[in-house]
């Protein structure tokens, strides 16, 4: 392999191992990053310093102005644990994830799990058999050991996704575990169960929510009978995996794991909001449901930091007192569709 070709396969993969698209826009991209690189020198300077006292962290409003700009690589894995609870059940628990690998056996969860395997970031290098190392064994472990965890969800689709993104970050199978505990178990409950009733719930707090902030995309959606169910599902279960750029969703991430699931909402009222023109030249559903493609794609997204910025103007104000009041309505209203 001559020295272009290879430089030409570095670049077609992108730094957390996923292949770039043959239409892939170098040029604007090069572009943007050479700015962001800017900013992420100068916060990784910040968080070196805050850090570099203690090692400890302590929430407050520095601290959570911080995460809100974003955590350096270098620093994402400790911060994600300190602020999800997961380090502190980890040191809880020590050699607890090696035991749920060691004592159980279900072959039909560990055949659900084998099945997915293969279907987890095909245009990842990190997730293909040939590289070394080869990030579908670990992927497979700390999906059985939560399985085995947390028998009342044990393995459903769209965790995979979620396992192999904190395994490309904490490059850590105990960490990655205990991170999925925080997320499924404490910030995001019942949405993986398998009646998803926590994941039905937000969408149509979601719903409710553009129904008082964005009252004309709500329209639209009523006048077409779009059910957002068939809009969002696949932007909360996958926590904006494949939907948004890497580095956007590593951004939501980070505030995720410290302020909790109202950054998903913020996300998705941003992304409507700032679309709200595209969204309501709709004709029918399928133009709706296109439009929702759309709105996920493009400049806005990918300028991560501008991007991160907006959701925390543009939606305006969103309380966890707001949300608590909108899933108490909704729960009601998605279980009598479950009886």
């Amino acid at each position: 392999m001559n020295q272009s070709t290879a430089k030409d396969r570095v670049d077609r993969i992108d730094p957390y191992g996923f292949e770039r698209s043959e239409d892939f826009d170098f040029e604007s991209y090069e572009e943007l990053m050479s700015e962001y690189l800017i900013i992420c020198t100068r916060r990784s300077i910040k968080w070196s310093r805050l850090l570099k006292d203690t090692g400890k962290v302590q929430r407050n409003v520095k601290l959570k102005r911080y995460v809100r700009k974003g955590i350096p690589n270098e620093h994402r894995a400790f911060i994600w644990m300190t602020a999800s609870g997961a380090r502190e059940q980890l040191e809880k628990n020590p050699g607890y994830y090696q035991s749920m690998l060691a004592t159980h056996n279900d072959s039909k969860l560990v055949e659900t799990i084998r099945t997915d395997l293969n279907r987890t970031f095909p245009d990842n290098v990190l997730f293909r058999k040939s590289s070394d190392p080869c990030l579908q064994k670990s992927l497979f472990n700390v999906l059985l050991a939560y399985g085995y965890h947390n028998p009342s969800v044990g393995y459903c689709q769209g965790m995979n996704f979620i396992a192999g993104y904190l395994l490309i970050i904490t490059k850590d199978e105990e960490k990655s575990f205990w991170l999925m505990d925080a997320l499924i178990g404490r910030i995001l409950p019942d949405y993986y169960s398998p009646a998803m009733l926590g994941l039905k719930m937000d969408q149509e707090v979601l719903g409710e929510l553009v129904k008082l902030k964005i009252p004309r995309v709500w329209q639209v959606m009523v006048k077409h009978n779009v059910m957002w169910t068939l809009v969002v599902s696949r932007w909360f279960i996958c926590l904006y995996i494949d939907i948004l750029p890497v580095e956007t969703v590593l951004r939501i991430w980070d505030c995720l794991f410290y302020e909790g699931s109202k950054i998903l909402f913020r996300v998705a009222l941003t992304l409507i909001h700032h679309n709200q023109a595209l969204i309501e030249q709709a004709k029918s559903l399928p133009d709706v449901c296109q439009a929702f493609k759309d709105i996920t794609q493009g400049p806005f997204v990918e300028d991560c930091h501008p991007f991160m910025q907006k959701i925390f103007t543009e939606p305006g104000s969103l309380s966890m007192a707001t949300l608590t009041k909108l899933r108490a309505t909704c729960r009601g209203r998605v279980g009598e569709g479950e009886s």
